[in-house]
């Protein structure tokens, strides 16, 4: 093609300027999603360095019945469980509990659950974080002889005093859903206890995952080393 004008050289400078920045745009644009996705796959791998993937975690500490019993005392309470992460702030957890109930010097009735919870982190990139969780449980009583379901949901606050080692403050509010069957103490009635306690996380794993997180990285470098 033989450009014969002025104006063809203009309109030809006009496509090739506009076309110039729309692919300036694109570069940048795509820069800055690889700077967003790197800075994601970098904090994973914070949390891998600082946790882990899986957790086995115990705790100690009291737990009280709540409703019409003013005569209510603290009694003791003890937790074994395993969480595993499906990603950095969440994880779902199994917990085996085995706690009494005490009424002054009336009534002293131990009784067992098992939990399922899903726990959200707030800041699982740092030492410290406070943490909710919430889910559903089957309750016992030491002997089988009354099994109760029930809901509970809790909060505490944990603290890494070494990279895979916390160490944390909780709570949690149990609502038993006795229905038709007895309640814990008193017939026919829905009641609802709380636990408080201390406990510590160990956390192990999270090879694999770290492997990953690298290898998409270095592909990501590699692409951008390429244009």
């Amino acid at each position: 093609m033989i450009i014969s004008n002025k104006n063809q050289i203009l309109t030809l400078i006009f496509i090739f300027l506009n076309l110039y920045f729309v692919t300036a745009q694109e570069a940048v644009a795509q820069e800055a999603k690889t700077e967003i996705s790197n800075k994601k796959l970098y904090k994973e791998l914070d949390f891998l360095e600082l946790r882990g993937t899986h957790v086995v975690d115990a705790g100690f500490g009291t737990a009280m019945i709540l409703g019409d019993y003013p005569d209510s005392e603290l009694d003791v309470f003890f937790r074994l469980g395993y969480k595993y992460h499906i990603i950095s702030n969440l994880n779902v957890n199994l917990s085996f509990n085995k706690y009494n109930i005490a009424l002054n010097d009336t009534v002293n009735e131990g009784f067992m659950s098992f939990d399922l919870n899903l726990e959200y982190l707030v800041t699982p990139y740092s030492e410290f974080s406070p943490f909710i969780f919430g889910g559903y449980g089957y309750n016992a009583s030491s002997s089988f002889e009354e099994t109760h379901t029930k809901v509970q949901f809790g909060l505490g606050l944990e603290y890494l005093i070494m990279d895979g080692l916390g160490v944390k403050l909780f709570g949690d509010y149990n609502f038993v859903l006795s229905n038709e069957q007895e309640g814990l103490i008193m017939p026919d009635s829905d009641e609802s206890f709380l636990r408080i306690g201390l406990g510590v996380n160990l956390y192990f794993g999270g090879k694999k995952r770290r492997m990953e997180i690298l290898e998409n990285i270095e592909t990501v470098i590699n692409s951008n080393l390429i244009k």
